[in-house]
């Protein structure tokens, strides 16, 4: 097509043929054995052209029939290749293609009918209203304006998994693995995502539900400006230093916004060079409490952390706000919200991309496999972000989903 493939300009508009030859020599060079490099193809392939959930007797049908399936089950669940590699050289990658503005770590809940596949439990899910079992895992997405792509997963295990013998030895849950809670999920990947991004790209966490004060801990190394989406209950009080005139008492994030509604102000952003926005946003000086556990380590044994809280009511003041919390102090209000809006970038993305290429749909018990999985079915994903969703049967039904909308981001989890 004669397009220069590292530009982004260049995304969407590419040969499939041409898109998969690319990731084939520059994903899977790790892979040692020329027959891995071309069963990882070949997965990729199914993934793409399987319509349905993507189970593995589907991805089979799609590159040799029946006598396919035991090679493909092997291949993704017993076989000894090293996924971490293949994760790297997406990452890579994907950083040439898109030249993300940030990095967004996000929930992915995954709804599962047994109980027999790795990390599944009873979860409540707010957005059924009930608990059902599923696995919980977190991913890390480079995100421009236009795209997101997902190039690193956790899975969250708890006691209950990596506790029990015999259910570890039976998911093949290697021994450093550890016990991990989600707050351990987001710095795992949020560190990693700030120090390998040039240019210190921001990282921006959707923390909403967990301990926004652990997080911010555990974050608070980041050599890159980060944003946390936080829930109206986070604990905080007024910076008295910055905001003159209102308590410093201790109080809640939901509360603080509510006080200073006379500081909100209609602001023109965008996210786009041809997408501007408007919204109702305000920002407060604030100060959040670090664990006690931090503040001995400290030079100036300073118990507060300073940040900033953003309160925005899109669609209009009456609209519960969406509430974060950020150490950028230099950036103004409409590139914060411009890069509070990527986190919808992803979740779109998620649901015409990811979805579709079957990242929730690995149904195998064991925990190698599963990262076997979501590791190339990202890297179908990023497929689809260089072709475009018409170029596969997979994601064809998804190409005219509707673009970032204006209204509260998905924070439903939905890989």
């Amino acid at each position: 097509m004669g397009t220069d493939s590292s530009r982004p300009g260049s995304l969407g508009d590419r040969a499939p043929e041409q898109v998969l030859a690319e990731l084939r020599t520059t994903l899977f060079a790790s892979l040692q054995r020329s027959d891995q490099r071309l069963r990882a193809e070949q997965y990729v392939r199914g993934l793409l052209a399987a319509e349905g959930r993507k189970t593995l007797r589907n991805i089979a049908a799609q590159i040799g029939g029946a006598t396919a399936r035991q090679s493909v089950h092997h291949f993704i669940s017993d076989s000894s290749w090293e996924w971490r590699p293949v994760r790297q050289a997406l990452a890579r990658h994907t950083e040439r293609l898109l030249e993300p503005q940030a990095w967004v770590v996000r929930p992915t809940v995954i709804p599962k009918a047994g109980v027999h596949s790795v990390g599944v439990e009873p979860r409540f899910l707010p957005d059924l209203g009930q608990t059902v079992n599923s696995q919980q895992a977190y991913g890390a997405w480079m995100v421009s304006g236009t795209h997101a792509v997902p190039v690193d997963w956790r899975l969250l295990l708890t006691e209950s998994w990596l506790a029990d013998a015999e259910r570890r030895r039976g998911a093949g849950i290697p021994a450093t693995v550890r016990t991990a809670t989600p707050e351990d999920c987001v710095s795992q990947l949020a560190p990693r995502a700030g120090g390998e991004s040039p240019g210190r790209v921001p990282v921006v966490v959707n923390v909403d539900g967990l301990d926004a004060a652990e997080c911010a801990r555990r974050l608070e190394s980041l050599d890159a400006p980060l944003l946390m989406r936080v829930d109206p209950g986070t604990r905080l009080r007024a910076d008295g230093s910055a905001l003159q005139g209102y308590s410093e008492r201790t109080t809640t994030a939901g509360q603080l916004l509510e006080a200073v509604k006379r500081l909100r102000r209609p602001t023109e952003w965008t996210l786009t060079r041809d997408d501007r926005r408007d919204t109702v946003a305000t920002t407060v000086p604030v100060l959040l409490p670090r664990p006690p556990r931090d503040r001995a380590g400290r030079p100036d044994g300073n118990p507060w952390r300073p940040m900033r809280l953003i309160g925005e009511w899109a669609g209009g003041e009456r609209r519960q706000a969406r509430l974060w919390l950020t150490d950028a102090t230099d950036l103004p209000i409409g590139a914060l919200l411009r890069l509070t809006r990527l986190t919808a970038v992803a979740d779109r993305d998620a649901r015409r991309v990811a979805d579709q290429v079957g990242m929730r749909d690995f149904v195998g018990r064991s925990f190698q496999g599963w990262h076997r999985h979501v590791t190339l079915a990202s890297a179908a994903h990023l497929a689809v972000v260089m072709a475009g969703t018409e170029a596969f049967p997979a994601t064809r039904a998804t190409a005219a989903a509707p673009e970032v909308a204006d209204g509260p981001a998905d924070t439903a989890g939905a890989a």
